[in-house]
């Protein structure tokens, strides 16, 4: 996230950790241009290989400040899930010219509703890629890192006849900041509860030791979820490898999952279980990946 006014980032502890060439790192990826009346962005469409036929579905993944699609990818190995079980992938790109870190702009009103702004762009590349490759209507998905999980937030609310579920790594609830200032507040722990206008189908993951996004931003995820009456809550501990996740799951009154959240004890600002190819990830973690394809293609 960046005060684009001033061309300087306000969060100077957003360490720049994306190795030299990331763009580089899968041979043969070609970074494509979407252009709609809402603006313009790159992308990287991961088709499933050796598969006849349509995709089974489609996970928009958007990467956090500081990434790319290629580098999203290798961290959170979804393409070769995805090439496991015939689901595309769809990498949309920060612009640098719209923020030099390339964080997705979640924190402004202009970028947080239908029919404008980013938002607009993400659902429109997203139809395109459903159109062009005769993927499932019903089985369309958007997750993401960070400023990413905030944007995949805003889309599951803005667009809710698009996205079937959600998934929000180290994410903020919808409408948790309006600008800079209060995107500072949110991610400290203080996010603004606008509360969703159509809960969604959501899993998220957060670490304990998240020192860049707060833990309670998930928590105000989950709860902005949960506004039906009826639905109860289980709980059970996950042992994954060096660090132990708390797994809490809110059924509706038909016994289906609302909300899956993985809190996982330890984990910084990083993908849970993800690959060291990659930026922000922590190989210890359960595998966040994994549990977000479970979590949408196993739903009634």
């Amino acid at each position: 996230m960046t005060n684009s006014r001033f061309g300087v980032s306000p969060f100077p502890f957003l360490k720049p950790r994306l190795r030299k060439g990331a763009m580089r790192m899968m041979p043969g990826v070609r970074r494509r241009r979407f252009t709609s009346v809402a603006g313009t962005r790159g992308y990287v469409l991961h088709l499933p290989e050796a598969r006849e036929g349509a995709p089974t579905g489609l996970i928009v993944m958007l990467h956090g400040c500081k990434q790319n699609p290629v580098d999203f990818a290798a961290g959170t190995g979804m393409n070769v899930l995805a090439d496991a079980h015939g689901f595309a992938v769809l990498y949309p790109a920060q612009s640098r010219r719209a923020n030099v870190q390339g964080c997705w702009r979640w924190y402004e009103a202009a970028h947080q509703n239908a029919e404008s702004g980013e938002p607009a762009i993400l659902a429109a590349m997203t139809r395109k890629a459903i159109d062009d490759h005769g993927i499932p209507a019903d089985h369309v998905f958007v997750a993401g890192l960070s400023a990413g999980a905030a944007m995949a937030v805003v889309l599951g609310q803005a667009y809710g006849d698009l996205f079937a579920a959600v998934g929000a790594h180290a994410g903020l609830p919808y409408g948790g900041a309006h600008d800079v200032g209060s995107a500072l507040a949110a991610m400290g722990g203080a996010p603004q509860l606008k509360g969703p206008d159509h809960p969604k189908r959501t899993i998220l993951f957060h670490g304990t030791q998240d020192r860049t996004v707060h833990l309670s931003n998930s928590d105000a995820i989950a709860q902005a979820q949960v506004m039906s009456p009826g639905m109860r809550r289980t709980s059970e501990v996950v042992d994954h490898a060096k660090l132990t996740a708390r797994r809490d799951i809110t059924l509706n009154k038909d016994n289906q999952p609302v909300v899956e959240q993985w809190t996982v004890a330890g984990l910084g600002h990083n993908w849970s279980g993800g690959s060291a190819k990659g930026s922000y990830t922590d190989p210890d973690g359960p595998d966040a990946s994994a549990a977000m394809v479970r979590f949408f293609f196993d739903a009634p």
